[in-house]
């Protein structure tokens, strides 16, 4: 796969540069966690990062980059001090990313979620794959679910810690 450039562009509103879109992520840190299909464990880390990774209808490349980039450096890890101010690559932690179209679950009309935000599967995967990749290039050992499959996700939540990102900043 061939990757763009980051793209920035000017926010029509604002005089600073913004990101195009806004692909979502659950960030939790976790002493351990699996993920299995079917009975099978598809992935399993110890210490470190739990990733639920959602991909919208709109989300580029440079989305994928973007949250790649920003959850490798995450210092959510605690130093000597007690003090959250470690990566996960600092405290040799692992990432476990599971794709969960389910984050662009919108309940503001009804008692039913619309996925109309969501990305097309075959998009979507590219993304995730995109961001998977981005995350070994950082030199992390990072181990994943199976795109498009009902999986069963089992953690230990350490702290417990859990970070919601996107990549247009809104939270």
């Amino acid at each position: 796969m061939t990757l763009a450039p980051v793209i920035y562009h000017l926010h029509p509103k604002r005089d600073r540069l913004e990101w195009s879109n806004h692909m979502r992520a659950v960030v939790q840190r976790v002493s351990r966690a699996q993920v299995g299909v079917r009975g099978e464990v598809t992935g399993q880390i110890g210490l470190g990062l739990l990733v639920l990774l959602g991909v919208g209808r709109d989300d580029t490349q440079a989305d994928a980059i973007y949250l790649a980039e920003k959850i490798a450096g995450l210092r959510v890890f605690e130093d000597e001090q007690g003090k959250m101010n470690l990566s996960v690559n600092e405290v040799g932690g692992s990432v476990l990313t599971v794709s969960q179209f389910t984050l662009y679950g919108d309940v503001r009309r009804g008692k039913r979620p619309s996925f109309d935000e969501a990305a097309a599967p075959e998009k979507a995967r590219q993304l995730y794959e995109l961001f998977i990749e981005r995350m070994r290039a950082a030199g992390l050992r990072c181990e994943t679910g199976r795109f498009q499959e009902m999986m069963k996700v089992d953690l230990v939540n350490d702290g417990p810690v859990t970070i919601l990102l996107d990549s247009e900043k809104k939270f």
